[in-house]
C-alpha cells in the first residue's frame, strides 16, 4: 500500500505542474494541431524528485508560472519545451533545497533565532553537496561502494568520505537526522 500512495503523490505533483504549465504562456512547436502535446512533455524529473515536493507541488506550480510568466515578459513571443522543460526542473530543484519553513512561533530568543538559520544554512549547502555526491554515486550504489567512488572527490574538496556519504543520504531522504554527527 505504501508503493500506491507514492505513485498517487507522484501523480498528483506531475498534475499540478502540468496544469501551471498549461496555464503558463503558449509554447511554440511544430505540432501545434496536437492538443495534448503540453501534457506528453517530458520533464525530465524523476520520481524521487517528485516525491520530495510531492507535498509543496502548489508551491512549484506558483514558482513555474511565475517563471514562465516573465520570460514571456522578456519578450519571447512563444516558450520551446527545452526552457518549460528547464523552468521545471529548475523550480523543482529551488523547492527541494529550500530550508523548512520557519516554525510557526519564532523564539523570542534573538541566539536561537539565529541558531536556526544557521541549521537552516547548513542544511540548504548539505542537500546541494548530496546531490553533487548522488551524481557521482548514484542511489542505487551501497554506501561501500560510494565510499570508494566518492574517496577522490572527497579529497579533491577537503570533505570527509564520511560527511559525503551522510549528504548522499540526506538527498536521497530529505532526513535530516542523516546529517547528525556531521555538520549538525
Amino acid at each position: 500500500m505504501p508503493r500506491r500512495t507514492g505513485l498517487l503523490d507522484v501523480a498528483r505533483a506531475l498534475a499540478t505542474i502540468h496544469d501551471a504549465v498549461a496555464a503558463g504562456p503558449k509554447m511554440s512547436r511544430t505540432r501545434d494541431s496536437d492538443p495534448g502535446a503540453a501534457a506528453a512533455l517530458d520533464y525530465g524529473l524523476s520520481q524521487r524528485a517528485l516525491i520530495a515536493v510531492s507535498g509543496r507541488a502548489d508551491t512549484v506550480a506558483e514558482i513555474v508560472t511565475r517563471r514562465l510568466a516573465a520570460l514571456a515578459h522578456s519578450g519571447l513571443q512563444a516558450l520551446d519545451e527545452a526552457a518549460v522543460r528547464a523552468v521545471v526542473r529548475q523550480a523543482v530543484r529551488d523547492v527541494r533545497t529550500a530550508p523548512p519553513p520557519a516554525p510557526v512561533e519564532p523564539s523570542a530568543d534573538p541566539a536561537v533565532a539565529a541558531l536556526r538559520a544557521v541549521v537552516d544554512d547548513l542544511t540548504v549547502c548539505s542537500h546541494q553537496l548530496g546531490e553533487l555526491m548522488l551524481e557521482v554515486a548514484p542511489a542505487y550504489l551501497s554506501d561501500t561502494e560510494a565510499a570508494d567512488v566518492l574517496a577522490l572527490l572527497c579529497d579533491q574538496i577537503e570533505e570527509t568520505v564520511e560527511n559525503g556519504l551522510a549528504a548522499r543520504r540526506y538527498a536521497l531522504t530529505g532526513d535530516r537526522r542523516a546529517l547528525a554527527g556531521t555538520v549538525l
